[in-house]
C-alpha cells in the first residue's frame, strides 16, 4: 500500500452503493490505495469498490531529460515537477497506472532521446512520487538497449515501490501475473506490445517482452483469474501513430478480447492503449470499456511522419474507471463510473496541465481541451456514459 493520501474507503463505499442502485516485480506481494473494506457480518471484509486511473506514454526525448536536469538544480534529474500536474488525479486514485515506454540507462548516463532511447533512471522516482502503483513496461522500445536496459529499467521501478508488467528478468517473472489490491478487489495488471521496432527479442529470452496476440491475452488473462484476479486489466501498445481514429487491427482485437469468456463472465474488464502520439476514442464494446489510446502524457516537441511539428503528440487524456463490486456471488466487479480528464503537456514550461481541473483557462487550453473531447467521444461514449473528469 502506498503512503499517498487517497479517499476515504467510508466515503468511496457509499458513492458505489449509491451508484450501483439508481489502477516488487511482476508478481511478489499486491499492492494498492488505501481503501478500507468496512467489517461484514461476522467480522469478514466487505468489498467496497475502488477507482482506477490508467494516463498515456512517459517518452522522455533530449529536451525532457535536460529539464529534468534544470529542474534537479544540478542535482540529477527530477521529473516530478513536469509530472505534478496530474498528482491530484493519480494520487486520489485507489490503483493508478502509467506506461513507460522507455528504458533507463546506468546511473549517471549517458543518456538518450530519440531514435534508441536510455533514460534516467530517476523517473521511476518521479512516477512513484506522483502516485503510480504500476506501470506497463511493453513497448516498441522495450529493447532499445537489450537485456541490459530491460533489467535495469526493472530494477529502477522496483526500488521506487512502482509495479510493472509486460516485460521480465526472469521466466519465472514473466509467468506471474502482476497482482495489486484495492477496494477488496485483487486487480490483475497484463500488458503487451506489437513488437520492439526490429530489435530481436534476447537470445534464450523468449518471454523478455510480451507480444500482442490475442491467444496469448486471453490465456494469460484465465491464468490471472486462476491466480485470484476479480478484475482483469490490459494495457496494450498497439494503432497507428498520428492516426486519432483506431484502425482495423485495434477495432477487430478489441472485439475479439472484450467477446472472451469463461464462467459466466468476461476474461478482461478494462483494455488501456497507448502508442499512438495522439487521443484516441474511448468506446463500450461488448459492455467493456476500451481506451484505444491516451496519447504522450510525456513528450518533447513531436514531430509527425510528414516531418513537421504536430501539436497533437503533446495531447492525452487520463481514463478514470470505478468498479463496483458484484451484486452477486461470483459475478463481474462493474464499472459504475467512466470518465476522461483531458492532458496536455506544456513542452516551453515543461509540465503536464490537467485541463479537466482549468475550466476556463486561456483559448488555447480550451481549444486543446475541446480537441481531446471530441475525439474521445468520437465512437459514442457518451451515450455509453463517459463523462469528462477533473
Amino acid at each position: 500500500m502506498t503512503s499517498r493520501s487517497r479517499p476515504a474507503g467510508a466515503a468511496l463505499a457509499a458513492l458505489l452503493l449509491a451508484a450501483a442502485t439508481g489502477c516488487a516485480g511482476g508478481g511478489g506481494p499486491a499492492v494498492g490505495g488505501p481503501t478500507t473494506p468496512s467489517a461484514a457480518p461476522g467480522g469478514a471484509s466487505a468489498p467496497v469498490g475502488f477507482t482506477l486511473v490508467a494516463s498515456g506514454d512517459v517518452l522522455p526525448h533530449d529536451s525532457i531529460i535536460r529539464r529534468a536536469a534544470e529542474d534537479a538544480d544540478g542535482a540529477g534529474y527530477d521529473f516530478g515537477p513536469m509530472l505534478s500536474g496530474a498528482k491530484s488525479v493519480v494520487s486520489r486514485a485507489d490503483l493508478a497506472i502509467c506506461h513507460m515506454e522507455t528504458v533507463y540507462g546506468e546511473e549517471g548516463g549517458p543518456y538518450t532521446g530519440y531514435p534508441a532511447f536510455k533514460s534516467p533512471p530517476e523517473v521511476a522516482a518521479a512516477l512513484a512520487a506522483t502516485g503510480y502503483d504500476s506501470c506497463s513496461t511493453a513497448s516498441n522500445h522495450s529493447l532499445d538497449d537489450g537485456a541490459a536496459g530491460l533489467r535495469r529499467t526493472l530494477d529502477a521501478l522496483d526500488r521506487a515501490g512502482v509495479r510493472h508488467a509486460g516485460s521480465a528478468r526472469t521466466a519465472e517473472e514473466a509467468a506471474r501475473p502482476t497482482l495489486l489490491e484495492a477496494g477488496g478487489a485483487t486487480v490483475a495488471h497484463l500488458a503487451y506490445t506489437y513488437g520492439t521496432n526490429g530489435y530481436p527479442l534476447p537470445e534464450g529470452q523468449p518471454w523478455a517482452v510480451n507480444t500482442l496476440d490475442e491467444k496469448k491475452v486471453i490465456a494469460d488473462a484465465r491464468a490471472a483469474r486462476a491466480a485470484g484476479a476479480d478484475v482483469v486489466v490490459a494495457s496494450v501498445h498497439w494503432g497507428t501513430e498520428w492516426q486519432t481514429a483506431p484502425d482495423e487491427r485495434q477495432l477487430s482485437l478489441g472485439r475479439a478480447l472484450t467477446a472472451s469468456r469463461s464462467g459466466g463472465r468476461p476474461d478482461l474488464d478494462l483494455v488501456i492503449g497507448t502508442h499512438a502520439h495522439v487521443p484516441q476514442p474511448y468506446e463500450k464494446v461488448n459492455g467493456t470499456w476500451i481506451v484505444y489510446g491516451m496519447g504522450d502524457q510525456i513528450a518533447g516537441d513531436m514531430i509527425n511522419h510528414e516531418g513537421a511539428h504536430d501539436p497533437r503528440g503533446n495531447q492525452s487524456s487520463i481514463g478514470r474507471f470505478t468498479f463496483a463490486p458484484p451484486r452477486t456471488a461470483g459475478g463481474r466487479w462493474e464499472v459504475t463510473r467512466a470518465e476522461f480528464i483531458p492532458q496536455w503537456f506544456d513542452t516551453e514550461r515543461g509540465r503536464v496541465v490537467n485541463l479537466g481541473a482549468a475550466e476556463g483557462g486561456d483559448a488555447r487550453q480550451e481549444e486543446i481541451r475541446d480537441t481531446v473531447r471530441q475525439v474521445v467521444l468520437g465512437r459514442g461514449a457518451a451515450e455509453d456514459g463517459l463523462v469528462m473528469g477533473r
